[in-house]
């Protein structure tokens, strides 16, 4: 049977324990309280057979003084006993609870950083939702197998068998009548253990579609206000949230008839022990005591049969939770490092497009042939219809994909042979749409390095004319934003978005998407001056939607359909009357 019928994976399970080996230590000290736990648990039925057959109704005549001693002697090793226990339970559940936090918190990094390391082509085709259902739920499930499910089940197991043995040991034959119920229990659990894991899987992936759909709504209800769509949006969210609650009902018929199953058979297990137990009580083979010991021992022996088939549906849900984060932790890393990967520590800036071919999905081409060289310190402007490639030039410039032939290189190297932090790090870029943290305006700046002395800051901030603006407020640098940058204008946005690219010094300036195009003239015309003084002496790529603004590059690059039709300065491309000449002219009349 396939896993996906719900077979048991024990790879699957083995990858799961890897991240409880760095805690073995505490695991073994939880096993070593959870067997005395067990001990204790089973010396209490002992107790009350002593009692009852020493002082409460003993077998043969013994005087009352006699009779009392032994009831003070069985309360009182009955109370040691359940002290010992108590501090013996708390220790494990201490200890149960510390590992499944610290499995916790450990599979969470390893998936966060996973995710850091992915290009940005997978979050592309992920929804953020999908992807914060494996940092949330799908770990937490995890972490309730570790907690309750791994060492709980461990526990359960040593109390069956420990009861098991007890009862072996007191009267073997009244033992078999207790577990004759056991293999119809196993066949009720395997029977309904397949389809659980699969009434699981198809919950955990409509609260992951339910969670997507909810991640894209917050983001996008300026739009969803503007054009009139919270009913519909209300509809969608409806929908979903039917299609999660069918499937929790689905997980839920199938979890609950273990309960009363087990908790039937349990209770006809004591049936059976009275049965057969009292009647050889009563024609005096077996004392009263050792019958009261023998339902004891039944009841408790069909505890942690209970507790196993709870343990069972934590691991059903625990094993569907895994499969999806294994399956995220096991994508493939399209743009990683090359052995022995080249460190940068300065660029020149010398930028050559050799022959590239390159395309976000199969071989539909965004780029065909596109060769081309940058000098250093060149300033070049990229043009063309939405569509043409000019974005993923820059992408391709800061290695945020990989083509698949040709090659790109920077200052004579191919960008596959660079390390990936050290190229981004000699290269700034200012995107259209910048995104900002959370955070005061300085954080925002320095982007998590301390370091930047706070004048460099300033200094930085005066050249793109952002620092009057930054002092208007009360707290100045000091001020919080809200998520995405709330609380500061479009401009403002930009040209922090832009002091901050500067801020870090790159050798390569890449401006994505005309960074311009969103604000005001007058801020536009401090960002032009600002871009001016910043692309001296570096190298700059500018991505242009209004030709009006790159007319001083030293070259245009001309790209359709992800061809490179021209290039040249902006008068020798309006002289030749070409591809250029009617863009421009179309951008007379209105921004292409």
């Amino acid at each position: 049977m396939s896993r996906e019928q719900g077979r048991f994976d024990p790879q699957l399970l083995r990858r799961v324990l890897a991240y409880v080996r760095p805690y073995l230590l505490q695991v073994a000290l939880a096993l070593l309280f959870i067997l005395a736990t067990t001990l204790l648990t089973n010396l209490f039925p002992l107790v009350f057979k002593y009692a009852i057959d020493e002082a409460l109704a003993p077998r043969h005549p013994r005087p009352p003084l006699a009779r009392t001693h032994a009831l003070t002697l069985a309360a009182g090793v009955y109370l040691g006993l359940k002290l010992l226990d108590a501090g013996f339970r708390f220790g494990q559940t201490y200890l149960l609870t510390w590992i499944g936090q610290h499995v916790l918190a450990d599979l969470r990094r390893a998936i966060f950083d996973k995710l850091m390391r992915l290009h940005v082509g997978f979050f592309d085709r992920t929804p953020t939702g999908r992807v914060l259902t494996r940092l949330t739920s799908d770990v937490d499930a995890i972490q309730r197998f570790i907690t309750g499910g791994l060492v709980g089940f461990a526990a359960d197991l040593f109390m069956v068998t420990g009861i098991m043995a007890f009862m072996l040991w007191l009267d073997w034959r009244l033992a078999l009548v207790a577990f004759w119920v056991v293999p119809v229990l196993l066949l009720v659990t395997t029977w309904l253990r397949v389809r659980m894991r699969a009434a699981y899987r198809l919950m955990r992936r409509r609260l992951s579609e339910l969670n997507a759909f909810l991640a894209e709504s917050l983001a996008g209800v300026l739009t969803i206000q503007l054009f009139v769509r919270e009913a519909r949006q209300a509809k969608k969210f409806d929908e979903k949230n039917r299609r999660l609650l069918a499937a929790h009902v689905e997980v839920i018929r199938w979890f609950a008839p273990f309960f009363p199953v087990v908790s039937f058979l349990g209770e006809l297990a004591v049936a059976s022990v009275l049965y057969k137990g009292g009647g050889d009580a009563v024609r005096g083979a077996v004392s009263l005591g050792l019958l009261v010991a023998f339902v004891e021992y039944t009841r408790n022996f069909f505890e942690p049969l209970r507790d196993l088939s709870d343990k069972f549906n934590i691991l059903q849900s625990a094993m569907a939770a895994a499969e999806r984060i294994f399956a995220l932790l096991d994508t493939p890393e399209q743009v990683t490092d090359r052995p022995g990967a080249r460190p940068v520590r300065r660029l020149r800036g010398a930028i050559a497009f050799e022959d590239v071919w390159f395309a976000y999905e199969g071989e539909d081409w965004v780029l065909r042939g596109v060769s081309f060289t940058v000098r250093p310190g060149e300033k070049i402007a990229v043009v063309g219809h939405t569509g043409a490639g000019k974005t993923s030039v820059i992408n391709l410039i800061a290695r945020f994909y990989d083509v698949q032939r040709g090659a790109v290189r920077i200052d004579g190297v191919d960008v596959r042979d660079y390390r990936q932090r050290d190229l981004r790090r000699a290269v700034g870029i200012v995107m259209q749409e910048p995104f900002l943290f959370a955070g005061t305006i300085l954080e925002n700046l320095r982007l998590g390095d301390p370091s930047i002395p706070l004048e460099r800051v300033r200094e930085v901030a005066r050249l793109v004319g952002l620092e009057e603006a930054i002092l208007r407020r009360p707290e100045g640098y000091r001020t919080r934003l809200g998520e995405r940058g709330a609380g500061l204008s479009t401009g403002e946005r930009q040209l922090l978005a832009l002091a901050r690219a500067l801020l870090h010094n790159p050798d390569i300036l890449l401006i994505l998407d005309e960074a311009t195009a969103s604000v005001d003239s007058e801020t536009e015309r401090q960002m032009q001056a600002a871009l001016k003084r910043a692309s001296q002496g570096r190298t700059t790529v500018v991505i242009a939607h209004r030709l009006s603004t790159i007319q001083d590059a030293d070259r245009i690059l001309v790209f359709r359909r992800g061809e490179l039709v021209e290039q040249g300065r902006h008068p020798e491309l309006l002289a030749r009357g070409g591809y250029y000449a009617k863009l421009y002219a179309l951008s007379a009349a209105r921004p292409v």
